[in-house]
């Protein structure tokens, strides 16, 4: 996804939330962020640091939660932190990440016996290996049961109190409101808003007038299922597929992009 004109400046010990749906632009956001995909043009720094031209001390603040990550079948669970371990200088205590990420008893499995939350919490147990100062998470909870979504939760809360700073991207609304100080909705590479969930909620309860291009094989959309969603007050469809819609609800925005 092509991103136009995003900015946003993310302080100390701060959790700012990435909201949208697929394809909006979030994990391209976090990657640039994170120096893995360089950007055709503007500026990224990290702690006063170019993540493209410092990366090797960048690499020691940051510790990132990739969207889609893997590793090799067999590979235990010890055998992982062991190896991750060795690609830094100076590292927590790998074991006290796997009994706060309560892995313990995992630790003589294979990477493929693991369901999808305990290779989350793999995942952010090996990015927290170096102890950095900035924390991303992409889709932190994406695909997984309430009582997964919740462990996670907490294991954010956690870093928090630690004073980490954390980027999370999420699909869900509730988790953004949930966890985070601030918030950017961003839609077909655009922020489209940003500020606290209060800020956010209370400035589209004066409406806001949304335009939502229509994704191929959306064009049957039904007009009155969107005018029967709360917080919508008006819906209209033209003939090049933009959808005009009138909210006065936080929620329904995200919804609706």
């Amino acid at each position: 996804m092509a991103l136009r004109g995003v900015s946003l400046s993310i302080e100390r010990g701060e959790i700012f939330g990435l909201v949208g749906p697929n394809g909006a632009g979030k994990t391209t956001t976090v990657e640039i962020i994170a120096g893995l995909r360089r950007p055709d043009s503007g500026s990224v720094s990290l702690l006063g640091l170019d993540p493209f031209r410092e990366e090797r001390r960048v690499r020691t603040l940051l510790g990132i939660q990739q969207q889609e990550s893997e590793l090799p079948e067999r590979l235990r669970v010890r055998e992982a932190m062991e190896l991750f371990s060795s690609f830094y200088r100076n590292t927590l205590r790998w074991q006290t990440l796997i009994d706060r990420m309560n892995l313990t008893e995992k630790l003589d499995s294979c990477f493929s016996s693991l369901s999808g939350g305990q290779k989350r919490r793999l995942f952010i147990a090996i990015a927290l290996l170096s102890d950095p100062e900035i924390v991303i998470l992409d889709e932190l909870t994406s695909g997984l049961d309430p009582q997964g979504r919740r462990m996670l939760w907490e294991l954010v809360g956690d870093m928090r109190k630690s004073g980490k700073t954390i980027l999370l991207t999420t699909h869900y609304m509730e988790e953004a409101e949930q966890l985070c100080d601030r918030v950017g909705i961003i839609d077909h590479g655009e922020m489209v808003a940003i500020g606290t969930p209060e800020e956010l909620v209370s400035g589209i309860s004066r409406g806001i007038r949304l335009l939502v291009t229509l994704q191929q094989g959306a064009e049957d959309i039904s007009l009155e299922s969107v005018r029967a969603m709360a917080g919508v007050q008006s819906a209209d469809l033209d003939e090049r597929g933009t959808l005009t819609v009138e909210v006065s609800s936080g929620r329904v925005l995200v919804e609706l992009v």
